[in-house]
């Protein structure tokens, strides 16, 4: 990698990791940048993973004050991401590239609509089931499980699902939701991460730029998250996911 090539890479990092802190999907904008600098896509999907945990590390520490109150769902629903995560790895690694290529976008387009119809659809399975579960439920488990299978595996646009599911099964706030949804990324990056050390071929000085860049725009993403009000944000959501559906079909 020349050093153009290594700042492209980090400039790549630094606006993954804002989009990561605010929504979701920075790996779009790292993964087909690796792929353009030369770097195998399967070497570049393992590597783009290791480079975003710090990103990840400091966009869901730029969220703490909203995580208040959330550790024991963020455990509970953790485990769900660890363990969908160790299996995504494992599937990125041994399956053909192609067997998610027709449900991903599926998955998005819902997440998009889940986010969408967040408020009312609190309100009716409220009504339906009573006071909302604290943690909500073995459906969101099961949801988040699910979402952590797909990070593990490839991981745009997890973020989309992540919030779609947290924000329809728990009644909060989306900031809030944003904030679970940061730190159950965080491990599902970091699982693969672990996963991918050591079993995968890695480009370290792929991973190197994208970290630098990623840290940055972790932080940077928080702090312009916080500051968007929910009906915003709903719309920089669904627009990411959008883009996002493109890309997978499309790109």
């Amino acid at each position: 990698m020349t050093v153009w090539e290594a700042l492209a890479v980090c400039a790549a990092g630094l606006a993954a990791g804002a989009i990561n802190a605010v929504v979701g999907s920075g790996s779009l904008i790292t993964f087909p940048t690796l792929v353009a600098v030369g770097i195998d896509p399967v070497v570049a999907n393992v590597s783009n993973n290791i480079g975003l945990v710090p990103g990840s590390v400091t966009g869901a520490y730029g969220y703490r004050v909203e995580l208040r109150g959330q550790r024991d769902r963020l455990v509970r629903l953790g485990v769900g991401s660890v363990l969908g995560s160790l299996i995504g790895g494992i599937l990125l690694l041994y399956l053909d590239p192609d067997v998610f290529q027709v449900v991903v976008p599926v998955l998005i387009g819902l997440a998009c609509v889940l986010v969408l119809i967040q408020p009312r659809l609190n309100g009716w399975l409220a009504a339906r089931r009573g006071q909302p579960h604290p943690h909500g439920g073995a459906a969101l488990w099961l949801g988040v499980f699910g979402a952590g299978v797909y990070g593990g595996y490839f991981g745009a646009a997890q973020g989309v699902l992540l919030i779609g599911l947290i924000g329809a099964f728990l009644d909060d706030g989306l900031q809030r939701v944003n904030a679970a949804k940061n730190v159950l990324s965080l491990l599902v990056n970091a699982t693969a991460a672990v996963l991918f050390l050591l079993i995968a071929e890695v480009d370290w000085w792929a991973v190197l730029a994208v970290a630098v860049g990623a840290m940055l725009g972790g932080f940077l993403g928080a702090k312009i998250g916080r500051r968007i009000p929910a009906p915003a944000l709903r719309g920089v959501i669904v627009t990411v996911g959008l883009v996002a559906i493109f890309v997978l079909v499309y790109g």
